[in-house]
C-alpha cells in the first residue's frame, strides 16, 4: 500500500497533536493503575486503624418490638449499642427506646465518642470533635448521612472518623493514604463528582481518543516501515 506524502504528513500531525492531547490522561491511568497495584485495600479502608475484634453489647429484659411498635409500620429493624443502653432504630431512622417505647433525641458528641471509641484502637489519641451538616460532591464523607461527627485523632496521616447523628452508626475512616487513593481513583475513572461512573462520557471520549491514537500509530509504522516496503516490492 503506498501512501502519498502529503496524507502521510496529515496522519503524523494527528498522531502527534493526539498523543499530546490524551498524554497526561495516559500518565494518570499508569500512575494511579501503579498505585491500586502496589497498595493494600485493608489499609486504605482504615482497617489497621481499627481494632480487630468488636465485641457486641449483650442486653436483657427488653419490651419486644411489636409491644412498643403496634401500629408502626416497620420495614427494617436493628439493635443499637448508645452508652452502654440499647435502643431500636427503625427503618433506619429513628431510634426507639425499648423500655420506655419513646423516640430518642440525635446522639451527643459524648456518645458519638463512645461509638468511635468501640472500634478505635485505643492508643489513638482524640484531637477534637466537629459537628458537620452538609459536605460537597468532593468531600471525603461523600455517601455517608448527615448530620455526622467527625472526629479527629492525634496522628502523623490526618486520621479521622464519621459517626452518623441520626442513626448512631459508625461511618467511616478516613486519612491520608484513603484521599491520595480517593485521588488517584477519581483520575483513573474520570469521575469528578461521584468517582464510581464508568459510563461517563469523558472516559468514553478519552478511551476513543486513545484507541484511535494507538491505531494510528500502527499505520504509521506500516507506511513508514522499510520492512514493509521491501515486502510489498516483492509481491508486486
Amino acid at each position: 500500500m503506498i501512501v502519498k506524502r502529503k496524507t502521510a504528513f496529515k496522519l503524523r500531525q494527528a498522531h502527534r497533536y493526539l498523543g499530546l492531547f490524551i498524554g497526561i490522561q495516559f500518565i494518570m491511568w499508569t500512575i494511579s493503575g501503579m498505585y491500586f497495584s502496589w497498595t493494600d485495600l485493608d489499609e486504605i479502608h482504615g482497617d489497621h486503624f481499627r481494632k480487630e475484634v468488636v465485641k457486641p453489647a449483650t442486653f436483657s429484659n427488653l419490651s419486644g418490638p411489636g409491644q412498643i411498635l403496634s401500629g408502626t409500620p416497620v420495614n427494617s429493624l436493628e439493635l443499637k449499642d448508645i452508652g452502654g443502653r440499647a435502643f431500636y432504630l427503625v427503618n433506619g431512622e429513628n431510634l426507639i427506646d425499648p423500655k420506655t417505647g419513646k423516640e430518642r433525641p440525635d446522639i451527643t458528641p459524648e456518645e458519638a465518642l463512645r461509638i468511635a471509641g468501640q472500634h478505635m484502637r485505643e492508643d489513638l489519641e482524640v484531637s477534637g470533635i466537629e459537628l458537620i451538616e452538609e459536605t460537597g460532591k468532593h468531600h471525603e464523607y461523600r455517601s455517608g448521612a448527615l448530620p455526622a461527627y467527625v472526629i479527629s485523632y492525634k496522628e502523623p496521616s490526618d486520621l479521622k472518623a464519621y459517626v452518623s447523628v441520626q442513626d448512631a452508626a459508625f461511618n467511616s475512616v478516613r486519612h491520608r493514604d484513603w484521599r491520595w487513593f480517593d485521588f488517584l481513583w477519581m483520575t483513573h475513572t474520570m469521575d469528578y463528582e461521584g468517582r464510581d461512573d464508568f459510563n461517563n462520557l469523558v472516559l468514553r471520549i478519552f478511551s476513543l481518543m486513545g484507541l484511535i491514537t494507538v491505531l494510528s500509530g500502527f499505520v504509521l509504522w506500516y507506511i513508514s516501515s522499510p520492512s514493509m516496503r521491501k515486502l510489498q516490492k516483492r509481491f508486486k
